[in-house]
């Protein structure tokens, strides 16, 4: 059996989807037509119900949950791991609020806005682009601050830039759970007992990976081909962890805290007629 997954190029994606890909663990008979895209256009496919699997944004989660079931496996959480807001200057105090700046964002779907909003709310001047124009576009001008995510976070100093604010800090302040950042998700409508296998398949890369780590595969790197290897551990090590095997109970409460809070955000039931999680 043939299904569409969906995840993204960067170096913590592909590391826990290499083996599964590439048949080097036991798929239980399942193969995959893979798309490789950044996460807001994994983003926008969900919302417009493509995918069998795909990486989402855990902000994205309150519109499409009606259609979509989080798996155990596969995704991104932890603490320390959350978006910067970074810009050319240190801030001063009449930037409090953010009110009258233009902030660049990776994504309008994406959990970097969603901690955003909830860490500045008056802040109302965004400017949405792709998760790697974002420090271009603090450095040309063309924003006066903005989010960065994955890799960006361990190259914006050298760059000129400062942090303003680690959004991921306000996030655990508040709730005290881990940062839900991304999660794997499966269409409601296939059988669960392939929605089990394909976690258990997910599982089963992963694992195999961090058994050969600090080995990095030939995927990441094919992938990263422009980034120094220094950063793509720095990337697995920061956003793949315990949670990206299972989330548990913990991880669970976290991703529903942010569904709960995502739903304040955008109104619409999150419904009790159905599971969230598998």
């Amino acid at each position: 059996m043939t299904l569409s997954l969906c995840f993204s190029p960067c170096p913590n994606d592909t590391f826990i989807f290499d083996a599964m890909v590439h048949g080097r663990v036991d798929t239980e008979g399942l193969q995959f037509d893979v798309t490789l895209a950044d996460v807001e256009t994994l983003n926008r496919m969900v919302l417009a119900g493509g995918p069998d699997i795909s990486k989402i944004s855990y902000g994205l989660l309150p519109r499409v949950v009606a259609e979509y079931r989080v798996l155990e496996a596969g995704g991104a959480l932890g603490r320390g791991v959350g978006p910067l807001l970074v810009a050319r200057r240190e801030p001063l105090p009449e930037d409090d609020g953010l009110e009258g700046l233009t902030i660049a964002l990776p994504g309008r779907h994406t959990t970097a806005h969603m901690l955003f909003s909830l860490a500045y709310p008056r802040a109302q001047r965004k400017v949405f682009l792709p998760f790697h124009e974002i420090e271009g576009a603090v450095l040309g001008g063309i924003a006066d601050a903005g989010v960065i995510i994955h890799e960006n976070r361990f190259t914006y100093a050298a760059k000129g830039l400062v942090r303003w604010a680690d959004l991921g800090e306000h996030w655990e302040a508040e709730t005290g759970q881990p940062i839900p950042l991304g999660g794997i998700v499966m269409r409601r409508d296939r059988p669960v007992e392939l929605m089990r296998k394909t976690d258990r398949v997910i599982r089963r890369s992963l694992e195999y990976a961090f058994e050969k780590y600090p080995e990095l595969p030939g995927y990441v790197r094919q992938h990263a081909q422009e980034m120094d290897e220094s950063v793509m551990r720095q990337h697995i090590e920061l956003y793949v962890n315990r949670y990206s095997l299972s989330l548990g109970p913990a991880g669970r409460a976290a991703v529903w805290r942010l569904l709960e809070v995502g739903s304040s955000l955008h109104p619409q039931p999150l419904g009790g007629a159905f599971e969230v999680f598998l």
